[in-house]
């Protein structure tokens, strides 16, 4: 998925995770995506820019589109990161400069590795499911294999952890003893929970790690902290285990990784370790090389915004 603000301000990725347990609700900010989808942005957050190698965390619907064209996000370009797609309702048709073409459905894992470079698309397919309920994820991609070559996966059966009361889906990573088939360049995990009305829960989780919980849908209290649809709790180091209660019928994605010690810059759907990398991509997408070609979508591919006047200085955390 696209960043479509076409004023894009740099973003300083990798921030002190901090020694130990927090309770940070994040708002989101909501952007217009495309004609007529609206999402929830929780990262970048200007609380929180990262969890882990997790960079960019949209949360949209859950929408009717019946009469709606649904999402439709141009062809458009990604360097030095991952994508995710994840649905609970609805269809998203994936093209990319590859030549994949891949419909994702709720709960499969719809991966794209942009590596040194490349574009996609996304849209509701014609005719399309009624409703629309999603999430869009970004994975900074580390120093070592920021240049690999591009690739998409799509997985539609990934493995399942269950107890009383909950289900989680293992998206990417490792949770308990399950392990996604999605291909990871540093230490995370990304679940989808799926909890039962009362549902009384102690997750294990690794305390080397960051994690923060977006909530899907329901009512649940995360730690004892109320987290409503479309917000998310970020919950620092520390924990061996996280309390989860469900006040009804609920699903929150688990968010986590051991916490990303590079500096780099974010900004539009690039990521870079210097201003000068940030230059070239935006010089090779208006010239039409090095990101490839999109066959098959019905329309233009997105022009790129005007950089910013000032140098984009890449930081990062200090451990």
């Amino acid at each position: 998925m696209s960043n479509l603000d076409l004023k894009p301000t740099p973003t300083v990725c990798g921030r002190e995770a901090g020694g130990g347990p927090v309770k940070d609700l994040l708002t989101p900010r909501h952007v217009q995506l495309g004609e007529s989808t609206v999402v929830r942005r929780l990262l970048p957050n200007l609380g929180r820019r990262m969890v882990g190698a997790w960079c960019f965390v949209d949360h949209y619907g859950p929408d009717d589109i019946a009469d709606q064209p649904g999402m439709q996000v141009p062809p458009h370009p990604h360097m030095g990161l991952q994508t995710v797609s994840w649905l609970h309702e609805g269809e998203v048709l994936h093209r990319d400069s590859l030549g994949s073409l891949q419909t994702v459905r709720p709960y499969e894992l719809g991966l794209m590795t942009s590596g040194r470079a490349i574009s996609h698309s996304e849209e509701s397919p014609r005719p399309h499911a009624r409703h629309l309920h999603g999430a869009q994820l970004w994975v900074a991609l580390p120093d070592a294999h920021r240049n690999t070559a591009p690739a998409f996966e799509h997985h539609p059966d990934l493995p399942v952890v269950t107890v009383p009361g909950l289900r989680a889906t293992v998206i990417l990573g490792t949770l308990d003893t399950a392990t996604s088939p999605g291909t990871t360049h540093t230490p995370l995990v990304g679940a989808d929970l799926a909890l039962t009305e009362g549902a009384d829960l102690r997750l294990p989780l690794v305390p080397d790690f960051e994690y923060a919980v977006l909530a899907m849908s329901g009512r649940v209290d995360v730690d004892g902290v109320p987290v409503e649809p479309g917000s998310m709790l970020y919950l620092g180091c520390g924990r061996p285990h996280l309390p989860l209660h469900a006040r009804t019928d609920a699903a929150v994605l688990l968010l986590g990784g051991e916490p990303f010690d590079e500096k780099i810059v974010m900004w539009w759907n690039f990521i870079g370790r210097s201003t000068e990398d940030i230059v070239q991509a935006r010089a090779d997408w208006t010239a039409g090389t090095r990101f490839g070609e999109v066959h098959g979508y019905a329309g233009d591919r997105l022009p790129a915004p005007e950089l910013p006047t000032l140098p984009l200085k890449p930081r990062g955390r200090e451990r």
